[in-house]
């Protein structure tokens, strides 16, 4: 290790460019679930042993009372910041706000951050090796619910010897695994942070993800689902389509005519074929093509119908009464252009939250940014996470002594 770092937990922290990198990191594989004591999913199958890759960073205080479980988007995995090595010229996809002295400040908390069931980011998923066949799982692979996302970080939890978290944070499909955690897991979760969520999976977000799971399944290339092994392609059109239709859901009216201009391109500078001639054209050709040289598209189709499939009030009531039983208190934070995930479906939350006497706190972040805004706006988020944080660790006392 270079002496321009100090050691933290698994992370070589602090270098003379950035005193607020969380420095080199390394991804760690655990397995959980071995037989006979299989994972039982929400679908009715069972599924073990399942790898699980994950990254930690900070020091696991002596009481274990100090943890935090980033939950990551669609598209992310467990490398949450830092880097792999010194020549990385990207670091982890939420580094704003992970690292010394930041939000999630690794001198201050153990941050930990897992690839979800069915990813391909090291956890088992449709590209990991079922051990009956002795072949990849492809499309045999169960389908999986957020809920089962969930009970795997529980095990995680469990094998790292961490009965309760300080804190569960994550944005998009990581918030609506923040408000599982919540319900699933009552009396291991004391702050709950959702960014950017819902508490359901609203219908036009359903719609888009189903146009991208289409483009995927339509591309010859697909072969339902198996693809892999030497000399097969993969469906990268497909995924690549997918990718940029997805893509276009982060944005946001004004950060596209900020980031592209209100008119394109003029006529005269038309190729007049279907090349790409405006400049937003090229960017999302880009984004596409860029994706499939690090996802895998029947990852894709899984977590998709993973996150379609969300619905924190199924087989209950009302949305409140699922969130009775939840001891956790919440900070519910939303972005003023988000249209994936719009402030009122975060207002939803807070109000069934308060219709069943929970501690909650709302926070709306006013930006141009779109849904990629809990990915950007790192100024507006930062002070208000910190701050909740700070004061959730004075109530955070012996289990069984938060408020219900």
């Amino acid at each position: 290790m270079s002496d321009k770092g100090k050691q933290i937990g698994d992370v070589a922290a602090t270098f003379e460019a950035d005193t607020g990198s969380a420095g080199i990191v390394k991804t760690r594989h655990v397995t959980v679930a071995r037989p006979p004591d299989v994972l039982t999913l929400e679908c009715g199958r069972t599924l073990g042993p399942v790898s699980v890759a994950y990254e930690t960073y900070g020091t696991l205080s002596e009481a274990a009372d100090n943890a935090i479980l980033v939950c990551h988007a669609l598209s992310g995995d467990a490398h949450v910041a830092g880097f792999h090595a010194e020549k990385d010229q990207r670091a982890g996809w939420w580094d704003m706000l992970v690292g010394p002295g930041k939000a999630l400040d690794t001198e201050k908390y153990f941050v930990i951050c897992a690839n979800v069931l069915g990813g391909c980011g090291g956890t088992t998923g449709p590209a990991s090796v079922d051990p009956v066949s002795g072949e990849k799982y492809a499309t045999s692979f169960p389908i999986v619910t957020i809920a089962d996302m969930v009970n795997v970080q529980a095990l995680l939890l469990d094998r790292l010897g961490i009965p309760r978290l300080l804190a569960a944070i994550g944005g998009s499909m990581g918030g609506m695994q923040v408000l599982q955690f919540a319900v699933a897991y009552p009396e291991r979760l004391h702050l709950a942070i959702p960014i950017a969520c819902a508490a359901y999976q609203p219908t036009q977000a359903v719609a888009f993800n189903e146009v991208g799971r289409q483009a995927i399944m339509a591309d010859p290339d697909w072969n339902l689902g198996e693809y892999y092994g030497k000399g097969r392609r993969r469906p990268d059109k497909g995924l690549a389509v997918a990718r940029m239709l997805g893509h276009i859901t982060y944005l946001s009216d004004p950060a596209m005519r900020e980031k592209f201009g209100d008119r394109p391109q003029e006529a005269r500078d038309y190729t007049f074929t279907f090349s790409a001639d405006f400049e937003v054209e090229r960017y999302l050709r880009h984004q596409g093509v860029s994706f499939t040289g690090r996802f895998d598209a029947n990852s894709y189709l899984y977590i998709t119908k993973a996150i379609d499939y969300f619905d924190l009030a199924r087989g209950r009531a009302s949305l409140a009464e699922a969130l009775r039983g939840t001891r956790s208190r919440f900070l519910v934070m939303a972005f003023s252009s988000d249209w994936l995930h719009p402030p009122y479906q975060l207002k939803e939350i807070v109000t069934a939250l308060r219709a069943s006497h929970r501690h909650v706190t709302y926070y709306e972040v006013a930006t141009h940014y779109g849904h990629d805004a809990f990915l950007l706006e790192r100024e507006k988020m930062e002070g208000v996470i910190a701050a909740f944080l700070n004061s959730g660790i004075k109530s955070f006392g012996p289990l069984g002594s938060q408020e219900r």
